[in-house]
């Protein structure tokens, strides 16, 4: 086992989901960037093809990547919002909650519906979601594991 812990799921309970023109689409080539942001912030798991699971946006201040938020799982009918971190030279500005309503404003456009999952202990995040209108809708365990590596032949 590599990681054990409890979090919690929230869901959509009226978010105000809308677009923001300052957030600009993340991709394949921004990876290095978005690395960087996470070994900074520490949003939990993101590795360098999280990028290919759904739509990342993202916001620059001075040309460098500040914030960002982005899709995950996809369970049918749900789009859980993931990765959403802001460098700590940039917090207080709402470009957290302003990425969640621009993650949201997309993946309510596709008839689905908005979840998160966020550390049991991590209750000032947790304030924040239920502040955009998250709701409480179960306590979770999360569990990683590494899949074994075959040894070399010969």
């Amino acid at each position: 086992m590599v990681f054990h812990g409890a979090g919690v799921q929230l869901v959509d309970d009226g978010v105000a989901a809308a677009e923001d023109p300052e957030a600009v689409l993340l991709g394949p080539a921004d990876v290095p960037e978005i690395l960087e942001l996470v070994a900074r912030t520490k949003p939990g798991p993101f590795l360098p093809r999280t990028v290919e699971l759904g739509q990342y946006l993202g916001i620059r201040r001075g040309g460098r990547l500040v914030a960002m938020a982005g899709e995950r799982l996809h369970p049918p009918g749900w789009t859980e919002i993931s990765a959403v971190c802001t460098d700590d030279e940039h917090r207080g500005q709402g470009l957290g909650t302003r990425l969640v309503h621009a993650v949201a404003a997309g993946i309510r456009a596709r008839g689905e519906t908005p979840f998160l999952h966020a550390a049991a202990d991590n209750t000032g995040a947790i304030r924040l979601y239920e502040s955009l209108g998250f709701r409480l809708r179960r306590r979770v365990t999360f569990l990683a594991v590494r899949v074994p590596q075959p040894e070399p032949a010969g």
